[in-house]
């Protein structure tokens, strides 16, 4: 997919289906990174159904886009968009996370539409940094577009690699910061406080601007500017929040981890059909 003049009512329904298809999974098993998956279900609509150039019959194409799932626990949103981008099987949602299936809770190579293996946080810039420099070794015009977590940013490796980026001065680099200020042991400002955040990614060198990550016209407008500016990688933050689009979610005081009783997902399903 790729075009320059974005059909958003288009693509917020595709971000709605991606929700339900979240929802569909973690439903199977009662628990899971759900607040993740449904927050950034807009991106990834975004990236999937605009702005990401691939063939989801040819995933080994050489002049494809890479997409980056640094934060491998939330497969959980990119199963459920390549499912509706028709990389894998809608049926294959319901073996998430089942013994042999191969949608694990943190994603890994062998699925099909993904690029790495994800699970210890903190690794996925740095791998970006490489593939865009061998893709610029192979005067290839595609480009790199990583999703990385405000908890990410606690990772010393993640600001080595950023240091890298702007060095070698990758502008076909994409960096989108997931900040739902929620990191395993809480709050994100209060496990160790990473604003101002803009402003860093300033002074580390890269082309910086921080939107509604949940306003999928933001998302391309973002992208769009983003394109025009040269010498540089490209940071987004993207403030987003957790659970959106299904209320009893939004409002958990704790969602890196959610359990749902059996009876509260025909009520998260009504939720989210009701919303957006």
């Amino acid at each position: 997919m790729n075009g320059n003049n974005p059909d958003i009512a288009c693509l917020k329904a595709r971000a709605k289906n991606i929700r339900r298809h979240v929802l569909r999974m973690a439903e199977r098993v009662g628990q899971g990174y759900v607040g993740q998956g449904l927050g950034i279900a807009d991106l990834l609509a975004a990236l999937y159904f605009h702005e990401l150039r691939y063939d989801a019959k040819r995933l080994d194409w050489p002049e494809r886009d890479r997409f980056v799932l640094s934060i491998g626990h939330y497969s959980i949103g990119l199963y459920a968009a390549l499912a509706e981008a028709g990389v894998i099987p809608i049926e294959e949602l319901d073996t998430y996370g089942a013994d042999g299936s191969r949608l694990e809770m943190s994603g890994s190579e062998f699925t099909p539409g993904f690029e790495m293996t994800g699970g210890s946080l903190g690794h996925g810039l740095g791998q970006a940094v490489g593939m865009a420099l061998g893709l610029r070794l192979d005067a290839r015009d595609a480009r790199v577009f990583c999703l990385l977590s405000d908890g990410e940013l606690h990772e010393g490796a993640t600001w080595e690699a950023a240091m890298a980026g702007a060095h070698y001065r990758l502008d076909h680099l994409f960096a989108f910061i997931d900040c739902n200020n929620q990191v395993a042991d809480g709050p994100t400002a209060q496990v160790m406080n990473i604003e101002p955040l803009q402003l860093k990614w300033q002074a580390f060198g890269w082309d910086t601007q921080r939107i509604n990550g949940n306003r999928i016209e933001d998302i391309t407008d973002a992208i769009a500017r983003a394109k025009t500016a040269r010498n540089q990688p490209h940071a987004i933050i993207l403030d987003t929040l957790m659970g959106k689009g299904v209320t009893m979610f939004e409002n958990r005081e704790k969602q890196h981890f959610i359990r749902v009783e059996a009876r509260e997902w025909e009520l998260a399903r009504k939720q989210l059909e009701a919303s957006l």
